[in-house]
């Protein structure tokens, strides 16, 4: 299906089943981008707004306490207690993840934008970059959908944040606890961004007419760089 019977829900499920097709009628049609931007940061809000509803907030400020290393927890403890709320952390995480997600896109569409004036040279405007960005992070909800099932098959409602990521690496590979050097970078990568980059050098490589390994390189380089040089750090 193609050209002017093809739709934005089509594309929705095309970018999951047959990412190419979804990516050629993405490039055409910039203005889609609305309809799944709107789509993840819904989700994503909804997920925190949710769980600090039906999580038990005065055990889950005690376990944020404890996170807090040893010599500055008793100091830090009354200012968490007087911050945390459950309306208040909603909020907070609605907004945090709306100005985190949206500098993350355009942060890669630059990057894109310029590796391709530098490296490819294809007539592709900073727009279709960020339409690029946007739709192969579209994925993401599926990542949102497994943090609401495991909320749903929670034994009770004593869960930590941390565990709203079943697919992340520390879940499935390092098994950091909170306050280990780990941690933070175990939980940052997750099964959902190798399908995103995935997509990204379909997209990438399409578009420009780049050999996919060419345009492998150039999707994931940064990524290498950040996490490889946040392991060292570690």
């Amino acid at each position: 299906m193609t050209g002017s019977s093809y739709s934005v829900l089509n594309a929705m499920v095309d970018i999951v089943v047959a990412p190419g097709k979804a990516l050629d009628e993405i490039k055409l049609r910039t203005y889609w981008l609305g309809w799944p931007l709107v789509i993840t940061l819904a989700l994503a809000g909804g997920l925190f707004v949710y769980y600090y509803s039906w999580v038990d907030f005065p055990w889950l400020i005690e376990e944020t306490i404890r996170q807090v290393p040893a010599e500055n927890r008793a100091e830090s403890a009354d200012t968490i207690r007087q911050f945390m709320d459950p309306g208040r952390s909603a909020w907070t995480a609605v907004i945090a993840i709306t100005i985190v997600t949206l500098i993350i896109y355009t942060i890669q569409a630059s990057y894109l934008h310029l590796a391709n004036k530098l490296i490819t040279a294809a007539d592709i405007g900073f727009g279709k970059w960020f339409s690029l960005s946007v739709w192969t992070s579209f994925v993401g909800i599926f990542g949102t959908l497994v943090a609401f099932i495991t909320i749903f098959m929670a034994d009770s409602n004593q869960l930590a944040t941390h565990s709203l990521q079943p697919l992340s690496l520390n879940s499935l590979l390092i098994h950091a606890k909170p306050g280990d050097p780990l941690f933070t970078w175990a939980g940052s990568i997750n099964l959902i961004n190798f399908w995103s980059l995935y997509l990204m050098t379909i997209g990438y490589a399409r578009w420009t007419g780049a050999e996919m390994m060419k345009s492998a390189v150039i999707v994931v380089l940064p990524w290498v760089m950040i996490f490889g040089v946040w392991a060292t750090l570690v």
